[in-house]
C-alpha cells in the first residue's frame, strides 16, 4: 500500500472531506495522523465516517508506518454515534449492523501492528470515549472531558463498556456507564483512561514526544510487543507465559534485538536500521 493509495482512500467519501491523512506527521518519518473532520457535527461517527475510518486504518496497517495518531478538528474529539442518522432507520437489523460496524472499527485499531495514539483536544462521549479507550495510548488537553452518556438518552453504552472496563477499574467504569456523568482530563488520567494530560497549547508537542519515542524503537519489537500484549490479556496466566516466552525468544533472534544486546555489552548506543 503506497502513500497515493492512502490519500485517495481518505478523500473518496460521500460525506465530504471527513478525514484527513498526514504522512510523516509531527515531522516524524513513519508517523501517520488521521484527523476526524466533521466539526459541525462534533465529529460524530456517521455510517460513512465509520466505514472510511476503518478502511483508512486497515490501509495504514498494511504499510511500514511506525505509529498512527487519531486526532480531530473542532471543539469535540468525537461525540459518539450520529443519533440523527440512527433515528432514520429504527429497526433491529439496522442497529445490529451499525454496532457491528463500529465494533469492527475498534478491533481494527487493536489488531493493526502500529501503536495508535488518541490526540484528544476536546469532548469525547459515548462511542467517542470508546474510541479513546480502544486506542493503545492517549494524550489529552487538560480541557478535554469524557463520558459514556448514552444512559442519559435511554441507551446503556454497551459497546463502549467493553474497552472502558479494560482500561479502568470495574467500579469506576460502571459509575461512568450508569450515571452518564462527565469526568475531566485529570480524573481520566488518574483512572488510566489516558496516559498524559497537558495544556491545550502543548498537546501537539506532547503527542510528538510520545510518537517520537515509539518511532525511535525497532519496528519489529514494537509490532510483536503490541500483538503479544493484547493476546496475553485474554489468556490464563500459564498460557500467557507460554506465549510471552515464545514471543520474546523469536524477538531475541531479530537483528535489531541482537544489535541492541551487543550495544549494551559494548556500552554504546544501538545502531538500528531505519
Amino acid at each position: 500500500m503506497n502513500s497515493t493509495t492512502l490519500s485517495s482512500s481518505a478523500s473518496a467519501s460521500s460525506d465530504g472531506d471527513m478525514l484527513r491523512i498526514e504522512r510523516d506527521a509531527y515531522g516524524l518519518p513513519g508517523a501517520v495522523c488521521v484527523t476526524l473532520s466533521r466539526p459541525e457535527a462534533f465529529n460524530a461517527l456517521s455510517e460513512a465516517l465509520l466505514e472510511r475510518l476503518q478502511a483508512t486504518l486497515a490501509d495504514i496497517a498494511r504499510t511500514e508506518a511506525r505509529v498512527a495518531v487519531i486526532a480531530a478538528d473542532g471543539r469535540a474529539f468525537c461525540a459518539g454515534h450520529d443519533l440523527k442518522e440512527m433515528r432514520t432507520s429504527p429497526s433491529l437489523e439496522y442497529y445490529q449492523a451499525l454496532f457491528a460496524r463500529c465494533s469492527a472499527l475498534m478491533m481494527t485499531i487493536q489488531r493493526m501492528p502500529q501503536p495508535v495514539i488518541a490526540r484528544v483536544q476536546g469532548m469525547a462521549t459515548a462511542a467517542g470515549c470508546q474510541l479513546v479507550a480502544m486506542c493503545d495510548l492517549a494524550v489529552a488537553a487538560d480541557t478535554a472531558r469524557f463520558a459514556v452518556s448514552g444512559i442519559n438518552f435511554g441507551l446503556f453504552c454497551a459497546t463502549p463498556a467493553v474497552p472502558l472496563s479494560r482500561n479502568i477499574s470495574r467500579k469506576a467504569a460502571l459509575e461512568m456507564l450508569l450515571t452518564g456523568e462527565f469526568i475531566d482530563a485529570a480524573k481520566a488520567r488518574e483512572l488510566g483512561l489516558i496516559n498524559r494530560m497537558v495544556p491545550a497549547d502543548a498537546l501537539d508537542a506532547e503527542v510528538h514526544s510520545l510518537a517520537a519515542s515509539i518511532c525511535a524503537k525497532p519496528a519489529s519489537a514494537v509490532r510483536a510487543g503490541k500483538t503479544l500484549f493484547y493476546r496475553q490479556l485474554e489468556m490464563g496466566i500459564e498460557a500467557a507465559y507460554q506465549l510471552a516466552g515464545q514471543t520474546i525468544a523469536c524477538n531475541a533472534m531479530d537483528e535489531a534485538a541482537q544489535e541492541g544486546m551487543q550495544a549494551f555489552v559494548d556500552k554504546r548506543a544501538p545502531n538500528w536500521r531505519a
